[in-house]
C-alpha cells in the first residue's frame, strides 16, 4: 500500500464516494494537503481516502476514512490513521481527535487503535456523534 496527497487527478474518485463534504470544498482539501489516496501497488489503482482538518483550528481532526469495499478489513485504515498521527507528531501536534456515529461499526477501530471517548453530539436528525481523542 502506498499513502500520498490527494491531487487534482483524484478529484472525480473522491466527490463520487464522499457524500459528507460539501462538495466546492474537496479542491480545497487537495490544496490543503488535508486528503490523503491510499492505493493498492501491485494494481496500481485507488483503494481509498482519508480527510482531516482542524477542530477549533487547532485540534487535528480525522473527518472521514473511505475504504472502497473490495479493500476493506485489509488493514488499509489502521496504516492511513497510523501514517497520519505520525505526521501529526511531526508537526508538533500531541492530541487527535475524530468521531463517529453510535450506530456505526467504526467506533470500535478508533478504540482498538487508542481512541478514548472525549464527548458526544445530539443532533435531531442523526444518530448519537461520538467524539473521540487519542494522546500521540
Amino acid at each position: 500500500m502506498k499513502i500520498e496527497y490527494a491531487t487534482e487527478a483524484d478529484y472525480d474518485y473522491i466527490i463520487e464516494r464522499d457524500r459528507h463534504i460539501h462538495q466546492p470544498l474537496v479542491k480545497t482539501k487537495i490544496s490543503e494537503k488535508e486528503v490523503f489516496i491510499l492505493w493498492d501497488e501491485e494494481e496500481g489503482s485507488r483503494v481509498g481516502w482519508m480527510r482531516y482538518g482542524y477542530f477549533w483550528d487547532n485540534l487535528p481532526f480525522m473527518n472521514m476514512i473511505w475504504i472502497d469495499e473490495p479493500y476493506r478489513n485489509g488493514g488499509y485504515g489502521k496504516k492511513v490513521v497510523h501514517h497520519w498521527e505520525n505526521l501529526m507528531k511531526q508537526q508538533g501536534f500531541d492530541t487527535v481527535m475524530t468521531s463517529t456515529q453510535s450506530d456505526e461499526h467504526a467506533q470500535h477501530f478508533y478504540r482498538k487503535l487508542g481512541y478514548v471517548d472525549a464527548g458526544a453530539l445530539l443532533l435531531d436528525t442523526q444518530p448519537l456523534e461520538i467524539m473521540l481523542i487519542k494522546k500521540i
